[in-house]
């Protein structure tokens, strides 16, 4: 069926009540478009255009008569069971329109349940005496779709989230989460990222600055409750960190922990074992659970002695590969803030991060610089390390690179040679940077925000826009092989 089709079979069905074939039509092209995997827009448009007006109508309400005897029962009450039969039918397939492999289609199958769910509440199908009735069943079947164990739903999700600036769509998904938590081994790893992902998306408050929004109801709703809330995100988390994580899952939820949750929980000092194994994983996972731990320790009061040789081992060459580096050196400017650290301490970092600048990729190389010159401005007794007292040439470099300690690294008794080195780099930009080493040190720190979010990219633009300013550039607009609209070899000559 095309869509006027469809739209002439909903109109007679709406108008006719006689017209069922006309309904039972519709519905058996929507099931067919779902096995056949072939476009169900049309057919959810249509169905969510018939079902908003029936429930809007009225015409599938039953209202409950105890005293009424089964004989009372007429061809209406038929008539309304048989349509609630066909609506949970309906909406059993809509559901099932979420697994579409068009992002589009499942987006409108979404959409759909929504706007059903939002009459229904609206307009009870069923004798209720809540004023601010909500569908609770319906909504928790469509967050079970959500968190399908067989497809990253991540698109849908983010669309859901449109839906969470509802103030009783946010009171009942909390309510609900606990429960779809799996308290054991997850179903998949596809259902982990799901969840997270669900968690990650919805808000944790409701809006205090705007008036609340219902989706469903038309009374006063009883409010969002953030104390109901906190203790339910508290049941959902003592269970996501028990799961048996993969490396992508472990990533997924320590970023979730340190960006919502973690400000919510009640004891946040019970993470400490978590972020430890956390920490002892590597790579991004261990900068992930560094910065809960560093929360831990400013926020908490937890004492960790060794946090000093976990950030140290972090510098690895690795890590100039990863979308958290960014993070690496945040972190790192924070925990080297303090002008009472022992010197020998800094001097390793320094001569780390002066080591890594050797091979790490050229808007790093800026970030390592600045970074080090940052360092050696709030401890002046290291720059020792530029002009070393011993003086001339040395066989070899007293620093080791392997030590995982970084007070017998001998870093003090180094020199800044990598820096100097770095002052013939092919890059202008680094070559430049590179030369505060003989240079007076600035008063104030340089500000590494700004070079944080530099690419490789922007880095090109710049030596582009640079070296353009020394090439001739046409004041003309081409428009044939000769620039010069002028040129007498035009006159006589044209090209075909």
């Amino acid at each position: 069926m095309h869509l006027k089709q469809l739209k002439s079979k909903a109109s007679e069905f709406i108008n006719n009540r006689k017209s069922t074939n006309e309904l039972l039509d519709i519905i058996e092209h929507f099931n067919e478009c779902i096995v056949r995997k072939s476009s169900v827009t049309p057919c959810l448009l249509t169905l969510e255009q018939i079902f908003m007006e029936i429930i809007s109508r009225r015409d599938m309400y039953i209202d409950i008569q105890p005293l009424k005897s089964a004989m009372d029962s007429n061809q209406d009450l038929q008539y309304k069971e048989w349509l609630q039969e066909r609506y949970r039918d309906v909406m059993k397939s809509i559901l099932q329109c979420f697994n579409s492999d068009k992002p589009s289609e499942s987006s409108q199958a979404l959409v759909t349940a929504m706007h059903l769910l939002s009459h229904e509440g609206k307009h009870p199908i069923e004798h209720t005496t809540d004023a601010n009735f909500f569908p609770i069943n319906r909504f928790r079947n469509i967050l079970l779709r959500l968190l399908s164990s067989e497809k990253l739903n991540h698109q849908l999700i983010m669309r859901f989230k449109e839906y969470s600036a509802y103030a009783d769509v946010l009171f009942y998904a909390w309510k609900l989460l606990p429960g779809l938590t799996p308290k054991g081994k997850p179903a998949s790893d596809v259902y982990v990222q799901n969840y997270l992902d669900l968690l990650g998306s919805i808000p944790l408050a409701a809006d205090v600055n705007e008036p609340p929004q219902y989706l469903c109801g038309t009374g006063d709703h009883p409010g969002y409750d953030y104390a109901v809330m906190r203790r339910n995100l508290n049941k959902v988390w003592n269970c996501a960190v028990l799961w048996d994580l993969t490396e992508t899952t472990h990533k997924q939820l320590l970023i979730v922990l340190l960006e919502k949750i973690l400000p919510h929980l009640d004891k946040p000092v019970l993470l400490t074992d978590f972020l430890m194994d956390s920490l002892d994983v590597g790579g991004p996972i261990s900068l992930l659970a560094l910065q809960g731990v560093f929360t831990l320790i400013q926020q908490h009061n937890l004492s960790y002695p060794n946090i000093y040789e976990k950030l140290y081992s972090m510098f690895e060459p690795e890590i100039f590969h990863t979308k958290f580096k960014a993070r690496l050196f945040y972190l790192a400017d924070i925990f080297l803030s303090s002008i009472a650290l022992p010197e020998n301490l800094v001097a390793a970092f320094i001569k780390r991060l002066a080591r890594l600048a050797l091979v790490a990729p050229p808007q790093d190389i800026v970030i390592i610089l600045y970074f080090i010159g940052n360092l050696i401005i709030r401890h002046p007794g290291l720059k020792r390390l530029i002009c070393h007292a011993s003086g001339g040439e040395v066989s070899k470099d007293p620093y080791i690179m392997d030590e995982r300690v970084p007070n017998k690294s001998f870093a003090l008794e180094s020199s800044l040679w990598e820096i100097a080195t770095l002052q013939s780099h092919a890059l202008p930009s680094i070559a430049q940077a590179a030369k505060f080493i003989t240079n007076p040190l600035p008063s104030i720190e340089w500000d590494l925000s700004s070079v944080l979010e530099v690419n490789e990219n922007d880095i090109f633009d710049q030596e582009i826009v640079k070296r353009s300013k020394a090439c001739a550039l046409n004041f003309e607009r081409p428009q044939s092989m000769f620039q010069a609209k002028s040129d007498r070899f035009t006159q006589y000559w044209q090209l075909f």
